[in-house]
């Protein structure tokens, strides 16, 4: 059995040994690694993003709204390999200073806004074109209380469970327990919330919505981890699996799940919606 593991009094930091693909990203510091220039677009909005789940949230948006006939929606999407460190590019960090996926330029004005935080950029498309999120008050507080219950899961989801399930270089009980209880219990949440409404905030189809299905979708159809939905018996949330299956069905949210991906059915960038036809 090994030896408890004692906090020092004070921690420093010492760069990684393993060999997985963040080892020598990962710091206890922010800012930029390196100088770079963010490419620019032609479009309304660029997007800077990899098509992560948090990436997704974005683009299954910007999708829906140009499907709803939002013109101005049009947006150039380009990609940023975190693996390869893009994150830490000058021009990333200016765009988002967390260095996190995704970030949003909205250059429809005299000068360009940044919004970075998936929540805040689906937020702010939302009340820009006053489009899926609820125009009453109760509807509305219903919508960003789900909206903001995904924020605050996503890191149990990804970097507390998936990490400890996936990419630790050792297997913890402890740690894939404690997270594997806390991701069960985040779908039971869900799925009751889900037995008694159609969406999330109720009868209306939102960016709630949008923000719970790109990581539950990686759950339930996405093969999250490799073999975390039999790790987790995802499928016994049925009502999950019906809102899931329906959500997936939108053309919308199809071509926003291939935005920002390598591989077949995918398109590294995104400038019109023939590099997304091209694909599917």
């Amino acid at each position: 059995m090994p030896e408890d593991y004692v906090p020092p009094e004070v921690w420093t930091w010492e760069a990684p040994k393993g060999d997985h693909m963040f080892s020598n990203l990962n710091r206890p510091i922010a800012g930029p690694t390196h100088e770079t220039k963010l490419p620019r677009g032609q479009h309304p909005l660029q997007l800077y993003s990899l098509g992560t789940p948090n990436g997704q949230k974005v683009t299954i948006l910007l999708e829906e709204l140009l499907a709803a006939g939002h013109a101005g929606a049009e947006y150039d999407a380009w990609f940023i390999s975190i693996t390869e460190g893009e994150q830490f590019g000058s021009g990333f960090v200016s765009v988002n200073p967390n260095s996190k996926i995704p970030g949003l330029l909205d250059c429809s004005g005299p000068q360009p806004v940044r919004v970075f935080e998936s929540g805040a950029i689906l937020l702010h498309l939302a009340e820009k074109f006053g489009a899926f999120i609820p125009r009453d008050a109760a509807g509305r507080a219903e919508c960003l209380s789900w909206l903001f219950w995904q924020m605050s899961t996503a890191p149990i989801l990804g970097g507390g469970f998936g990490h400890f399930f996936a990419v630790a270089p050792v297997k913890i009980e402890y740690a894939i327990n404690r997270f594997a209880m806390e991701v069960k219990r985040i779908f039971d949440v869900a799925d009751r919330r889900l037995a008694e409404a159609r969406y999330l905030a109720g009868d209306e189809y939102s960016i709630a919505d949008m923000a719970v299905f790109a990581w539950f979708n990686y759950f339930v159809i996405g093969g999250a981890y490799g073999g975390a939905s039999r790790f987790l018996d995802i499928p016994s949330y049925a009502h999950v699996g019906r809102w899931c299956a329906e959500i997936a069905a939108r053309e919308p949210v199809r071509r926003g799940l291939a935005v920002n991906l390598e591989g077949e059915g995918k398109t590294r960038e995104r400038h019109s919606a023939a590099d997304i036809d091209a694909v599917l």
